[in-house]
């Protein structure tokens, strides 16, 4: 069974950084896209960022703030959030996918469960 836990969360101001790392357990996932996904109150599950081997993929709301990055020898995928807005504020979700598709939720074999990043103005 593939675990996986985010950290780094926490509470900044715009225009911050934060660095989120998730760990994977139980599974080699060299072969998985690792994506980073984000849920704000009141909407839908988001696409953030993904990697598969060294290709990257990003949402335009991120693209040239966020870098993904993975450490296929360490388990570890993650996501460096640079220049942070208000907007940025959800709970960020690691996931593991083995199919071809990277950017939906349904993509997504394995999830974490989630950590909090809350940007104040």
């Amino acid at each position: 069974q593939v675990q996986l836990v985010e950290s780094g969360g926490g509470l900044v101001q715009a225009g911050d950084s934060l660095r989120l790392s998730c760990a994977a357990s139980g599974r080699t996932l060299s072969n998985y896209a690792m994506g980073w996904f984000r849920q704000a109150p009141g909407k839908e599950r988001e696409f953030v960022a993904a990697i598969r081997w060294r290709v990257s993929s990003y949402a335009d709301s991120v693209k040239g703030r966020f870098t993904i990055s993975r450490d296929n020898g360490k388990n570890t995928v993650v996501l460096q959030m640079n220049s942070l807005k208000p907007e940025d504020t959800a709970v960020y979700y690691c996931a593991a996918a083995y199919g071809a598709g990277w950017r939906r939720t349904s993509e997504y074999e394995y999830w974490g469960q989630g950590t909090q990043v809350t940007v104040s103005s």
